[in-house]
């Protein structure tokens, strides 16, 4: 009965971080105020497409509700080189379908892994087993283990951006759509690949706190259990003598 709640204690802390980290994710994509008017002026993106700041935001407003499926379509027309145009070719709206439903699973697997955690300690509470040991240090083993992996696979992409960012596009999609021409796909010039270097850093900062605040968190809960059961064991021994 132990090894079942552990495995159940381990598919909650493994379900927590993976919520942890699409929460992080979304966090920096639509938590942060300014951040893609910070990049865009960083890398000059308005010089280079010959776009005014306030039509350039306004587009990127478009694109990130259709990628949260708050819209159906990415079509937009704005002034770009003097001259209204539509703003993304066929190309990079096809492209753009792949990159929906590639964030539409992310949330999805949130939903999931919420649903699996709230079920798994579910389980573990009919089954009686003691949440407030057990949940802890399921989660200091599992947060331990993910961020090691985390750091470990950090540290391998570090050393060449490029060839694990078109390795990640080559697992997520199944076509060639991800791979625009600068010199007539906007796209690739709002975001370049500097502005995904960027990204995933500030994604890693952000899931890596979070990782550690939850590891700390379950550490003091053990020590504080610990030392709960240590004074009632001393409180015992001395009512019993």
């Amino acid at each position: 009965m132990k090894v079942l709640h552990y495995l159940l204690g381990l598919i909650f802390s493994i379900s927590m971080i993976l919520v942890l980290l699409v929460t992080s994710i979304e966090a920096v994509l639509y938590w942060s105020p300014g951040y893609f008017e910070k990049e865009y002026h960083k890398y000059q993106v308005t010089d280079e497409i010959d776009i005014e700041m306030d039509d350039l935001l306004h587009v990127t407003d478009v694109m990130m509700d259709y990628l949260k499926d708050k819209r159906e379509d990415l079509q937009v027309v704005t002034r770009v080189g003097g001259t209204q145009r539509t703003f993304f070719s066929q190309r990079e709206l096809d492209h753009m379908v792949d990159v929906k439903n590639l964030f539409i699973a992310g949330l999805n697997l949130r939903r999931g892994c919420l649903l699996l955690a709230v079920v798994s300690a579910g389980l573990l509470y009919f089954l009686k087993g003691k949440l407030s040991s057990i949940l802890p240090r399921a989660m200091c083993v599992g947060t331990g283990l993910f961020f090691l992996a985390a750091c470990l696979l950090a540290a391998i992409v570090s050393t060449d951006f490029t060839k694990y960012f078109t390795v990640f596009h080559e697992i997520f999609f199944d076509n060639d759509l991800w791979l625009l021409n600068p010199n007539e796909d906007l796209l690739i010039n709002i975001v370049p690949e500097p502005f995904f270097v960027d990204t995933a850093a500030r994604i890693a900062a952000v899931f890596g706190g979070s990782v550690l605040l939850l590891l700390a968190a379950c550490l003091l809960s053990l020590y504080c259990s610990k030392r709960n059961k240590r004074c009632h064991q001393n409180n015992t021994i001395g009512t019993v003598m």
